[in-house]
C-alpha cells in the first residue's frame, strides 16, 4: 500500500489506519452482499434445491464476514480475533440485531415453531462451543466436530426449510462475473481489516481480540441487521428472526471450525471468560424470549442495555 511509505505522526497514523479499517469493513459487507446476491441467481439459473438458494444462502451469506475475517485473521497470524469475531457476532446478533428486530416490529408474532429443531440447534451450539474453549484448546478434532454439525444443522434445513423464489430471467455471464469479481474483493478486504485491526490495537494499545469482538463484530454483523429490516418490512418477521438463529449456528460451528483446520487458534483466557458467560446468556434469552412464538418491543429495550453493558464492560477484560 502506498500510504505505508509515507512518513507519518503517530496521530495521523492513528487517522489512516481507521479510515483503512472503515473503508475495508464497508468493502467487505458490500462484497458479501453481491457475492450472496450472485450466488442465489447462479442458483436459480442452475435450478438448484430451493435450500441452496434459500435458507442456506441466506444464513450462510450473511456470516460470510465472519468466515472471511476469521480466515484472513489466521493466515495473519492474528487468529485470536477469530474467538472475539465469533462471539462478539453472536452476542451482537441477539442482543443488538434481535433487540432492533423487537423494537421495530413492536409486537412480533410467530407461526413456524423454532423450538421443535431450530433454538436446540443454536443452544447446543453455544455449549459446545462452551466446552470445547474450556481448557483454552480449539483442537483439529473438535474443529472436524464443528464441521460435522454444521452438515447435519444444513441437512436438515435442507430437509424441512422450503422457500420459493419468483421465476427471473438470469445474465449468468453478469452473475458469474460479480460473483468472481466480489469473492477476489472479499478476500482483500477481510485482509486488510484484519490487519487494520492489528495495527490500531498497537497504537491504542487495546488487544486486537477486543477490536474483533466490538467494531469488527459490529461491522460484520451489519448484514444481519439489514437483512432484519428489510425482512420487517415485507412483514416476514420470521425470515429475520430466523436469519439471526440460523447465522449465530454458522458462526459458532463453521467459522470457528473452517479457520481450525487451517491454522492453530489462540483462545484468549481473559476474553473467554467474560464473552463466552455473555453468549450463553444471550442464547438462552432468545430461547426464552421466542417460547410464546411472540417477541415485544420492551423485550426489545431490554437486549438493547445488555448490549450496551456488554460494549462497555468489553473494554474494561
Amino acid at each position: 500500500m502506498v500510504f505505508l511509505s509515507i512518513p507519518l505522526s503517530p496521530v495521523a497514523w492513528l487517522f489512516a489506519w481507521v479510515f483503512m479499517f472503515i473503508a475495508s469493513l464497508f468493502v467487505l459487507v458490500q462484497s458479501s452482499k453481491h457475492l450472496t446476491n450472485s450466488a442465489e441467481n447462479i442458483g436459480v439459473y442452475f435450478k438448484l434445491p430451493e435450500f441452496v438458494t434459500g435458507v442456506a444462502i441466506l444464513a450462510v451469506g450473511s456470516s460470510i464476514p465472519e468466515l472471511a475475517t476469521s480466515i484472513a485473521s489466521v493466515f495473519s497470524k492474528s487468529s485470536e480475533i477469530v474467538v472475539g469475531n465469533v462471539l462478539g457476532s453472536n452476542i451482537t446478533n441477539i442482543f443488538l440485531v434481535l433487540g432492533v428486530t423487537a423494537i421495530i416490529g413492536k409486537r412480533i408474532s410467530l407461526k413456524y415453531n423454532l423450538m421443535i429443531v431450530d433454538v436446540p440447534f443454536l443452544i447446543g451450539s453455544a455449549f459446545l462451543l462452551l466446552l470445547a474453549l474450556q481448557d483454552l484448546y480449539f483442537s483439529k478434532t473438535e474443529a472436524v466436530l464443528f464441521l460435522a454439525g454444521i452438515v447435519i444443522y444444513m441437512a436438515y434445513l435442507a430437509k424441512v426449510k422450503k422457500l420459493k423464489f419468483k421465476k427471473r430471467d438470469v445474465n449468468i455471464a453478469k452473475q458469474s462475473i460479480v460473483f468472481v469479481l466480489s469473492a477476489a474483493l472479499l478476500c482483500i478486504s477481510a485482509k486488510y481489516a484484519v490487519q487494520s485491526v492489528v495495527e490500531l490495537s498497537k497504537i491504542l494499545n487495546i488487544g486486537t481480540t477486543i477490536i474483533a469482538a466490538s467494531v469488527m463484530a459490529l461491522a460484520t454483523s451489519l448484514p444481519e441487521l439489514l437483512i432484519t429490516i428489510h425482512a420487517l418490512r415485507k412483514h416476514t418477521a420470521e425470515l429475520a428472526i430466523g436469519n439471526i438463529l440460523g447465522s449465530n449456528v454458522f458462526n459458532s460451528l463453521a467459522v470457528m471450525g473452517i479457520p481450525a483446520m487451517l491454522g492453530t487458534l489462540t483462545i484468549p483466557k481473559s476474553f473467554v471468560s467474560f464473552a463466552m458467560p455473555l453468549m450463553i446468556i444471550a442464547t438462552l434469552m432468545y430461547f426464552f424470549m421466542l417460547q410464546e412464538k411472540e417477541l415485544t418491543k420492551w423485550e426489545g429495550y431490554l437486549l438493547i442495555v445488555f448490549y450496551l453493558f456488554f460494549i462497555t464492560k468489553l473494554f474494561t477484560i
